[in-house]
């Protein structure tokens, strides 16, 4: 079967054509866009379905991953003027099974899909056959989900835990606590763990006194905040950068460890979204870890015992698309 799978997010879509069976899904024609040079999804659609007309069949199912948020048949694009109907598309584009969902059960669906190579392993643990699993990401935002084994595959139960409320475990972390309530009125996970939540960090140590380098202030000044103060931390050049890192870092395994205790992710606990493959090298030097299982002693063997794996392939969110697609279709 033919089926057609997309990511949609606000600054790229990815939208892919594949041939689906027992075997798995191969892609035969993928294309990038750039979301904000169409004014409404089904343009961009209707060129991709144009193009890829000569690669293959119709499509008999589609799911889009979208960035924002999913009411039944209908999403809104979060950081575009987009609105997509699954029963308007079918109609138009005469695609008889059309899915919308959220980008993060995309990217729960592709862990499905992934390889040896997609994945970078921060403590191997012992995987309990069919048992929950968790996702935690942070990206734009900090998604969070649950993978659930039902009949032959796991399904993703979606979670807005991202804006939980931040629980401290120092007194350093108590001053941010108190630093993301005067600024936000209440602080969250999200607001801490995040680009805009590493930029938050960044921000809280420069208002406890501490001072940057010239050069990277100019740096973000110039480019995107969370980009230079990750860039300048991982090469030294600043230290600021690196002690707010290693501070995002702690704070990230810290709440991996709180969502793997929730789901009681004797299956796995994985860790996605944009931010982790760019400081990896950062979550493999044992801080993430120490902080992952830094929680009351009788629950830390429980933590030991949980696989916990990176996600570094950046088309895990289309790949779970096409899955998702293909289930679809049966």
């Amino acid at each position: 079967m033919t089926v057609l799978a997309g990511d949609i997010g606000g600054t790229k879509t990815l939208l892919q054509l594949s041939e689906s069976n027992n075997s798995g899904t191969k892609a035969v024609f993928e294309k990038r866009y750039v979301s904000a040079d169409f004014a409404e999804f089904d343009h961009m659609l209707k060129d991709f379905m144009n193009e890829s007309g000569a690669h293959g069949a119709a499509p008999d199912a589609a799911c889009f991953g979208i960035a924002g948020p999913v009411s039944g048949r209908t999403a809104r694009t979060t950081n575009l003027p987009w609105t997509l109907n699954a029963d308007m598309l079918e109609d138009h584009f005469k695609i008889p099974r059309v899915r919308l969902i959220n980008d993060f059960e995309s990217v729960g669906y592709g862990i499905e899909a992934l390889q040896d190579e997609d994945i970078v392993t921060l403590q191997t643990g012992t995987e309990v056959k069919h048992a929950t699993r968790v996702i935690i990401g942070a990206g734009t935002g900090l998604g969070h989900g649950l993978l659930v084994w039902h009949n032959d595959h796991y399904e993703v139960v979606a979670s807005e835990a991202g804006h939980s409320s931040f629980a401290p475990t120092d007194d350093l972390e108590i001053e941010l606590l108190q630093y993301l309530r005067k600024r936000y009125g209440h602080a969250t996970w999200e607001r801490a763990v995040s680009g805009r939540g590493l930029v938050n960090l960044f921000e809280f140590m420069l208002d406890s006194g501490k001072s940057e380098s010239s050069a990277l202030n100019k740096a973000r000044q110039a480019e995107d905040p969370a980009a230079a103060i990750s860039r300048f931390a991982l090469s030294g050049e600043d230290k600021l950068a690196a002690d707010t890192l290693e501070l995002f870092v702690k704070l990230y395994g810290a709440q991996t460890g709180n969502l793997a205790l929730t789901g009681l992710a004797t299956g796995g606990v994985y860790v996605a979204g944009g931010v982790a493959p760019r400081i990896i090298d950062k979550l493999k030097d044992g801080v993430f870890m120490s902080a992952f299982i830094d929680k009351e002693e009788r629950m830390q063997d429980l933590l030991r015992a949980m696989p916990v794996r990176v996600v570094v392939n950046a088309h895990v969110g289309l790949m779970g698309s096409a899955l998702a697609a293909a289930r679809l279709a049966n």
